[in-house]
């Protein structure tokens, strides 16, 4: 039976779009169901402030009538402004198990993204490397922790089967609080405090009843301190005060960590709650009836979390923050209850990262892949 690819156009089309994400997955061992509000917004360009740089193809792919699978084509105008390349993006990828399908879909994207004047076809990215992004290559035997991605086993093969290669791979690395503080030597301890007092570097909590400036200090130092790294796209002010709005409802103020010299903001660490141990009882993704209830009276239970990004500006990289960071955030995690949590994403390539993270006592459990294509 021949595979009809479609661009979305109207809005039985999208709900067919945003749907098959749950007709695929619902079967798929560890998949946690996202909240449906969240994934519409997401698509929305009146709602999601990455549109105002960013244009996005929405492509279902039917058999016999019948939606088989989706994939978006993204253009960041942004990520080749910053990088001056001219890459695509894809995303959003659900397929049954049929290369055919995938073939078709991927075909689609790729000729609207070279209509568009780019040469390279990059994913899975939701939209971005702000977003969720990766595909799930390591690690199906436990679920995804908060904003990280999960996929049946078999799509790698439907990506890999139409010629796409590995372009990098991005480690989730696992640990649990009383291993991580046993790790953390006296010696480790002694050299975090010698940096603090030699530098004059404070540490706190973020204050949340002036969450605005705290914002516009985490921005200053993300921008500077992610610019070299593979696929950074920074954020504008509209995306990341979106960004702040959305996470205020779930962060622990005690999680997020400010580090200062003198005056200045030099780095920033965010971990999470992982949302994912309530959204698991919300198989549906459905906030009514009774969703709310279950998301609103589930923060409090939740005992994991997911150390989400650590930012230090580039002229203080040298200090070796980062272990510092580690340290207040597990005696942290601790005091309030959290019994262990993911570290996640880290370039494969960032040795300083995933040795830190190493020495603590962490597993690495979990990888995730960015492919590539070339559109010629």
């Amino acid at each position: 039976m021949a595979v009809e690819v479609i661009a979305v156009r109207t809005g039985k089309e999208r709900k067919q779009f945003i749907d098959l994400e749950w007709e695929i997955n619902r079967t798929t061992p560890n998949w946690i169901s996202p909240l449906r509000v969240a994934r519409k917004e997401i698509l929305d360009p009146k709602k999601n402030p990455f549109f105002e740089h960013a244009e996005m193809e929405l492509f279902l792919a039917k058999k016999d009538g019948k939606v088989v699978g989706r994939v978006a084509a993204i253009k960041n105008d942004n990520h080749n402004k910053f990088h001056n390349d001219k890459w695509g993006f894809w995303g959003f990828f659900e397929s049954i198990n049929d290369q055919d399908v995938a073939n078709a879909l991927f075909r689609s994207a790729g000729d609207w993204l070279k209509n568009k004047g780019l040469d390279l076809m990059v994913g899975p990215m939701n939209p971005s490397t702000n977003d969720e992004c990766g595909m799930l290559i390591k690690g199906f035997d436990t679920p995804p922790y908060i904003m990280m991605t999960h996929n049946p086993e078999y799509y790698p093969e439907l990506v890999e089967g139409y010629g796409q290669k590995k372009i990098k791979d991005l480690y989730a690395w696992h640990l649990m609080t009383d291993d991580a503080l046993n790790n953390i030597s006296e010696k480790m301890r002694r050299v975090a405090n010698k940096i603090r007092e030699r530098q004059g570097i404070t540490f706190r909590k973020a204050d949340m009843k002036h969450l605005q400036e705290e914002v516009e200090r985490i921005k200053e130092i993300y921008n500077d301190a992610w610019s070299k790294n593979w696929g950074f796209v920074p954020f504008t002010d509209h995306e990341i005060d979106h960004m702040a709005k959305e996470l205020k409802q779930i962060v622990d103020p005690e999680l997020l960590l400010l580090a200062e010299k003198g005056d200045e903001p030099i780095a920033f660490s965010l971990t999470l709650p992982n949302i994912n141990e309530i959204l698991k009882k919300i198989p549906d993704g459905r906030l009514l009836p009774t969703g709310i209830f279950k998301l609103l009276f589930g923060m409090k239970k939740i005992r994991t979390v997911r150390v989400i990004t650590l930012g230090v500006k580039r002229a203080y990289q040298h200090l070796g923050l980062g272990s510092i960071f580690y340290i207040e955030t597990i005696e942290r995690a601790k005091k309030n209850n959290y019994i262990g949590g993911e570290m996640s994403w880290i370039l494969e390539d960032n040795e300083p990262m995933n040795s830190a993270i190493r020495s603590l006592g962490s597993d690495l459990y979990k990888t995730y892949r960015i492919y590539s294509y070339p559109l010629e």
